[in-house]
């Protein structure tokens, strides 16, 4: 069903939504209370990862009965951008527009959960975006706002719906030592053994549990470029909104982390509907975590292989210079075709207990095959900086500052070359560079609740061409969260 674009509907819309979601702040308090006091006297006694196990299932010994979801979170996140006008010697379908535009997104969501039984927990997160990217979200491999829907290969309802609905199993092992988790969302409240093996199933986004970042990792409270909070070399499987149907199973010790995930595969670029063949379409993804030294390094080392209804770029351009025509990608599409690549992200803690570090991301695919996903990069390098505003006074103000560069491979450049769109990229021809970038930030906290960021961008050679750009973003974030 089209969606309507009367404005009074859409203007009730958010309001409902808005007023939906400071309620669940109001609730948050509530749900907060109740999980501390339990938390309490779980923890009362406790002498090891093993009583607190034993204390859990005695508290949940009536099965399903006994399971109350929390209202874990909500938040709300408005980012407005402007694109400044910028020098182009031409445009096509896919650029980004050198005449400049504005926009505004707004994102909502409320988050849901808590321990079924012992050691089964559930959740379920509501959200909505509204509101849209400058210059359509398209033209850029780094694209500047990572709260917008890609609306290049379809049009999404801009209604509510569940992002996440997942259950999460955990499996102690033998340990002398436990974990405190804090509540948050998509986490409650609880103590684990640091050894441990979690089974997780159901829908969400695997970039929820992989490339994560301490400085670099959150389009709501750090960077909004997509560079700058995901290797944006990794395709990982995820309709349009970002989720995806799948299994991942973790496990954990005190040194390291291994994950490991299978996920569904949509069944065009950019796609809303998942693909059911999961033997031709899935994405495949391994992560190591290392915990190394005694000053806090973290390196995550991943690797991914993606199988889908994917074109392939040769045969796109070889069809086209058979027939005289323009390269399609999306006409060769073809089932069980292979996407593979490998990432290395790296966060290193300076002072501030750990509020103020450095972080790097590297990030390849093969660039044989259509990018399909996330975003059109092949090759990916980050590097940036946070600083806690710890030393002016400012304890839980953030600045943060970094830059990144953007590759593709020789034959998808050819494609764009020869005129040929992907599902962001495309100004009918190209004179290839490095896309490069750099974004800053600063981000005020007021209250316990409210952040504000004005936010700026500089890329060169948007769209990976050399006869277009600089371009300049600048931008204004407003976050509440509970």
């Amino acid at each position: 069903m089209r969606l309507t674009t009367q404005p009074c509907c859409i203007a009730s819309r958010r309001r409902s939504i808005f007023l939906s979601a400071f309620a669940a702040l109001a609730l948050c308090a509530d749900a907060r209370a109740a999980i501390a006091q339990d938390s309490t006297l779980t923890m009362a006694g406790t002498a090891s990862a093993a009583d607190t196990a034993r204390s859990s299932a005695r508290k949940c010994d009536r099965g399903s009965t006994c399971w109350i979801p929390w209202v874990l979170g909500a938040q709300i996140n408005v980012i407005y951008q402007n694109l400044r006008p910028f020098d182009a010697a031409y445009s096509g379908a896919n650029s980004l527009l050198s005449t400049g535009d504005a926009k505004t997104s707004e994102a909502y969501g409320v988050y849901f959960g808590g321990r079924v039984v012992a050691g089964l927990q559930a959740y379920l997160d509501v959200e909505a975006i509204l509101g849209d990217g400058v210059s359509n979200v398209n033209g850029l491999g780094g694209l500047t706002n990572g709260d917008v829907l890609r609306q290049g290969a379809t049009l999404v309802p801009r209604t509510a719906y569940v992002a996440r609905a997942f259950l999460r199993y955990t499996i102690p092992l033998a340990s002398a030592d436990s974990d405190r988790l804090d509540p948050a969302m998509d986490q409650a409240a609880m103590t684990v053994p640091k050894r441990r093996i979690e089974i997780m199933a159901g829908k969400f986004a695997l970039n929820d549990m992989f490339d994560l970042n301490g400085y670099a990792g959150s389009t709501r409270l750090q960077f909004e470029n997509l560079a700058l909070w995901e290797n944006t070399a990794w395709d990982f499987a995820a309709d349009t909104r970002g989720y995806t149907n799948g299994v991942v199973l973790s496990w954990f010790e005190p040194r390291w982390i291994l994950r490991v995930a299978s996920a569904q595969m949509p069944t065009f670029a950019n796609g809303d509907i998942f693909d059911g063949r999961v033997r031709d379409a899935r994405g495949d993804e391994a992560e190591l975590t290392l915990m190394l030294g005694d000053h806090g390094t973290i390196v995550r080392l991943l690797a991914y292989d993606n199988h889908g209804r994917m074109g392939n770029y040769a045969e796109a351009l070889t069809v086209a210079q058979k027939t005289g025509t323009t390269p399609d990608i999306v006409a060769d599409d073809q089932p069980g075709r292979v996407k593979y690549g490998f990432g290395v992200n790296v966060e290193q803690p300076l002072a501030d207990s750990g509020a103020t570090g450095l972080f790097a991301r590297l990030g390849w695919d093969d660039g044989k095959t259509e990018s399909f996903v996330f975003t059109e990069v092949d090759q990916h390098v980050s590097l940036g900086v946070q600083v806690a505003g710890t030393r002016w006074a400012r304890h839980d103000d953030r600045f943060g500052f970094a830059f990144f560069a953007h590759g593709l491979s020789d034959v998808h450049r050819e494609y764009l070359a020869a005129g040929g769109l992907g599902f962001l990229l495309g100004d009918g021809k190209i004179n290839y560079g490095s896309e490069c970038g750099m974004e800053t930030y600063y981000r005020v906290q007021l209250g316990r609740w409210v952040q504000l960021s004005p936010d700026v961008q500089y890329i060169w050679n948007p769209g990976y061409n050399r006869d277009r750009g600089p371009a300049t973003i600048v931008g204004f974030r407003f976050n509440a969260r509970y």
